[in-house]
């Protein structure tokens, strides 16, 4: 069994690496931008469209509010990018936004910060994966057709990139977000040329139709609110920028300065993008509506419900290089595939920052070791389950998963910059040095920035998406709070009952005698096998104990024990009942009561078998019993094997196996030609 799910899973993921390659696997800055910032530089295909949306709300007359919401945007973007500069170069060690509010904050801070990331990670890889799939029908209608299938095939096979290694998945990641990049920036160019240039006339495919507003002529405080929730629409641009704080241990050295450099690129490229995609929408006339089917008007009729609204960036495309061009096959196809990988964005946090807790006993221990391939492939795993749950629920609707989306991500980033302009003013307070102390009042200043800015975005966030989903989010949070108190809670108590008293002596914890008991249901080889182990160990007491279940078999066994003379006191227990577990607990508590202090030590003569359906054929009523003797106080349990032949003939496949290496585990240099001896004359 060992062998057929080693093959495949060699084939999959690659052969195991040893933890002193662990080096070998930091990425370079021209690596790290496509694994750490593919999702906010891939969220400028659907950011755009999240605007015109809520904009359509009030009507066509509404768009031409999106440059300024885009300037917004913009300004946000920047002050985060220069806030997260900060925290790279003070606290590159990888906790990112989690270490610096545990630090600063507190505890609770650090781990509300800890809860909304792990959501904002899990939704990062529903929305990015669903909106793929929405790029990709676009100009493959099976896929569209069949959205939440493709959406979780899409995510199983991300997650199988991932368990191959980071370094390794960046390569893969990296030629399609060059080419996604290099495709907006040829659009923006080329669409700027036509129009500016050439004087062309650009027309989207909705450009003929117009919008049935929802609500029309709005003005005063509803537009202010309308305005304020396509704002917070716009603001999924700045979703993964904190991603980067976290990887810095991934970077290579000067770890800190490659991160803040790659955070750079990575600001400059989205706003760029964001800015020439909202510029193309409106010189092309793109049309969007929430609820296209009724909403959208083609010849005095709304579209009806066959319309499949396409995104906004396929919308410019179309416009730019004419729909089922080589080009807009190209840029349509790269879109879909950075979407896809834009999840990897949190495939690198999401295990990391599970990681931490893990060491800081706030999540189960089990995602703190590394798999394999040196990936944290628990935490991997964990959030693929997660992801294709959220996908699976939500019918892998971007418009409805994103609804959910950056609340998380701006509860990070406020208590986070927060954190950081305490951790300013503590270092201020000791530093003498006065070159240090303005650059540690420059820093200051823009993290204090980065606080109000990103806070008042939060509550904007908060009051115009709450009721739209975003009550998913916080809700997911708080699950996540609670349930990493409980397990901190569980691991201190564990630790404060285990943990051993240095001034205690040695006879508070040595038990007073050892009662040992050897479970017999019949007297043969691993019976005795059984008695004899028993009697080299020292005890006090040795006893054995059979269950009476049939009164022939119980008098054969009496009858055997007595001819052959065995000096070790068999006692037989009625069960009349024909249970066997039961009445062995209670002879063992009852013994524990008459003696607290003693230590009860049971045998159980076990078969060791070398096939999988063996396993269902012997040793069910021993598991059973072990079970119910571990939540037995001052008992302890020893199996005591026997090996049959199946289990000799395991033992030598075993051993072949040892010998036997999968496809791609041993590398192999070149062979060494022997020279040939000369041979003598005779």
């Amino acid at each position: 069994m060992s062998k057929l799910t080693d093959v495949p899973k060699r084939i999959l993921i690659g052969r195991a690496l040893r933890s002193d390659k662990l080096g070998e696997t930091l990425l370079p800055k021209r690596i790290a931008l496509p694994v750490f910032a593919s999702d906010p530089l891939s969220s400028v295909a659907y950011a755009p469209g999240e605007v015109l949306l809520v904009l359509s709300i009030a009507g066509v007359s509404a768009y031409h509010f999106s440059p300024w919401i885009a300037v917004a945007v913009v300004v946000l973007m920047f002050t985060v990018v220069a806030s997260y500069r900060q925290n790279v170069h003070a606290y590159p060690s990888g906790g990112g936004d989690y270490e610096v509010a545990t630090t600063n904050l507190g505890p609770k801070a650090g781990l509300t910060v800890a809860s909304a990331l792990l959501v904002d990670y899990v939704l990062t890889v529903a929305v990015s994966i669903a909106s793929g799939v929405e790029n990709l029908g676009s100009a493959i209608p099976f896929v569209v057709e069949h959205k939440t299938g493709c959406a979780v095939a899409a995510i199983v096979l991300l997650t199988l990139m991932n368990l191959r290694g980071v370094k390794e998945s960046g390569k893969l990641f990296a030629i399609p977000t060059y080419l996604f990049v290099a495709g907006v920036f040829i659009m923006i160019i080329w669409g700027a040329f036509r129009g500016l240039v050439l004087g062309d006339t650009m027309h989207a495919p909705t450009s003929a139709y117009t919008i049935k507003p929802e609500h029309q002529g709005l003005a005063g405080f509803a537009l202010v609110f309308l305005l304020l929730r396509a704002f917070s629409s716009g603001c999924a641009a700045l979703t993964g920028v904190e991603a980067i704080s976290n990887g810095v241990p991934a970077f290579r050295k000067p770890k800190s300065k490659n991160a803040a450099t790659t955070l750079a690129m990575m600001g400059l490229l989205a706003v760029t993008m964001f800015c020439g995609i909202i510029g193309l929408a409106m010189a092309t006339d793109v049309k969007m509506a929430e609820n296209p089917a009724k909403d959208l008007i083609s010849n005095g009729r709304p579209v009806g419900s066959g319309f499949t609204q396409d995104p906004v960036i396929s919308q410019v495309a179309a416009a730019v290089f004419g729909d089922g061009t080589f080009f807009f096959v190209i840029l349509a196809a790269a879109t879909a595939l950075v979407l896809f990988l834009a999840a990897n964005t949190a495939y690198n946090g999401f295990p990391l920052l599970g990681s931490i807790l893990a060491q800081d006993r706030y999540l189960p221990r089990q995602l703190h070791t590394r798999g394999d391939r040196l990936a944290f492939s628990n935490g991997i795993v964990l959030l693929a389950g997660a992801a294709i749950l959220l996908v699976v629920i939500y019918g892998a609707d971007s418009t409805r998963l994103i609804q959910l989306y950056i609340v998380g991500v701006f509860v990070s980033f406020t208590l986070s910059q927060t954190g950081m302009v305490r951790h300013w003013n503590r270092h201020l307070a000791v530093e003498k040095d006065q070159a240090k102390r303005r650059h540690m009042i420059r820093s200051r200043a823009i993290n204090t920035f980065g606080a109000f800015f990103t806070g008042l975005v939060l509550v904007v966030v908060l009051a115009t998406k709450f009721t739209h989903g975003a009550w998913v989010a916080l809700l997911g949070m708080v699950i996540f709070f609670g349930t990493m108190t409980a397990i901190r809670k569980h691991y201190d108590r564990v630790a404060e009952e285990i943990s051993a008293d240095e001034t205690a002596p040695d006879e508070s914890i040595r038990p007073s005698r050892v009662h040992s008991i050897v479970l017999v249901s019949k007297l043969h080889r691993p019976t005795l096998r059984a008695l004899a182990y028993a009697k080299l160990i020292r005890t006090d007491h040795l006893e054995a104990l059979s269950i009476s279940v049939d009164p022939a078999e119980t008098k054969a066994l009496r009858e055997d024990w007595e001819r052959r003379g065995i000096n070790v006191p068999l006692k037989i227990l009625d069960s009349p009942y024909r249970e066997v577990t039961r009445p062995v607990i209670e002879y063992v508590k009852s013994l524990r009561r008459e003696s607290p202090r003693d230590v009860v030590s049971v045998y159980i003569p076990e078969y060791v078998v070398g096939h999988w359906y063996e396993h269902l054929l012997h040793n069910q009523s021993a598991l059973r019993l072990k079970g119910r003797l571990l939540f037995t106080p001052g008992v302890m349990v020893t199996s005591v094997p026997y090996q049959l032949e199946s289990s000799e003939a395991a033992k030598k496949r075993a051993r072949r196996r040892a010998d036997w290496s999968a496809p791609g585990s041993v590398r192999r240099g070149p062979v060494e030609r022997k020279q040939k001896e000369p041979t003598p004359k005779g």
